[in-house]
């Protein structure tokens, strides 16, 4: 990407957009563009179309969606359902239909089977059930990446679909029940030791393993993927499997490659925020998928590896935690 490109962040105040801004700014981008909600809504496609055709972006980073733990899936599936892939679908049309160069859509790991074999390879897509709890928003996630394949197949577009795995870090979301695991500790742990207590209790039982990524490290991945040279790009891009008889879809995994238990997740947020008392495990509260570990062996081929350690990165998760209050 030239460094005045016009580069169309959606999302940019989420998690991975702000990062992924914070990353284009940094290198010295110049033309990053930028809209709220309030200037832009993305689920209405006559004002997505208008704002393509007038400020012509060059790249795309789809990073806006509705997201969600595990109680906000459950709560909204309608909303979780149908917003994505109004948002997904706005956008990636009015980027065909106004010649962009390429565009990065981004998704969860949560598109995998439940009961995927780990560590979970791009090829596991569509090879198994969703776990239950977040199929809207895991299925909402599928039609993007086969609406990418599908532009990349029919109309030769440069369509890239990156899928994180867990993320957290500067900008989450710290509402006490719609926010994902690492900021729900977060504020958990900091809210008992304001308080004093002497236990916390944590849902399920502490076994699913979980693989976490720091926002700052997604952003700086996708961004070195758009800048890929056009032969090693367009190799991400998936083939038209009618041709090849392969099954592969244009999607890159994006993750550390090892992951942890929910108990040794929530002791470390703990011995993050300074909270020495005891765990307590609400057996009757579900647990979700048991692993998630991404299989990163693509990317890390390309030549990027994350480089933040899941310590290192609560430590500044917390430190922004407390920044919000």
């Amino acid at each position: 990407m030239d460094k005045h490109a016009r580069i169309y962040v959606a999302g940019h105040r989420g998690l991975v957009g702000s990062a992924i801004v914070r990353n284009l700014e940094a290198r010295g981008y110049t033309q990053v563009l930028k809209r709220t909600h309030a200037e832009l809504d993305l689920t209405d496609a006559a004002a997505t179309e208008a704002f393509f055709a007038e400020h012509k972006p060059e790249y795309v980073f789809l990073a806006a969606a509705k997201v969600g733990g595990i109680v906000a899936n459950n709560s909204y599936p309608a909303e979780f359902i149908r917003d994505n892939l109004v948002i997904q679908a706005n956008v990636i049309h009015s980027a065909w239909k106004h010649g962009v160069t390429r565009l990065m859509f981004l998704g969860s790991s949560c598109i995998y089977p439940k009961l995927a074999p780990q560590p979970m390879r791009e090829d596991c897509l569509l090879t198994g059930p969703l776990e239950p709890t977040n199929r809207p928003y895991a299925l909402a996630k599928i039609a993007g990446i086969e609406m990418c394949w599908s532009y990349n197949r029919q109309y030769g577009t440069k369509y890239l679909a990156v899928m994180p795995t867990n993320l957290y870090g500067p900008g989450d979301n710290y509402h006490p029940e719609n926010s994902h695991v690492i900021p729900a500790l977060l504020r958990k742990f900091h809210e008992a030791k304001q308080r004093g207590d002497r236990k916390v209790t944590i849902w399920g039982t502490g076994t699913p393993r979980r693989e976490f990524l720091y926002s700052d490290d997604m952003a700086d991945a996708c961004v070195f993927l758009m800048n890929l040279p056009d032969d090693r790009y367009t190799s991400l891009l998936g083939s038209d499997e009618s041709v090849s008889g392969r099954f592969e879809p244009p999607l890159v995994n994006v993750g550390v490659g090892e992951d942890v238990t929910i108990k040794e997740l929530a002791e470390l947020v703990g011995k993050v925020v300074g909270f020495d008392g005891e765990l307590v495990f609400d057996t009757t509260k579900p647990d979700g998928t048991p692993r998630k570990l991404m299989d990163v062996s693509r990317l890390n081929a390309m030549g990027w590896v994350a480089p933040t350690e899941l310590s290192a990165g609560l430590a500044i998760a917390y430190s922004d935690f407390i920044a919000t209050q």
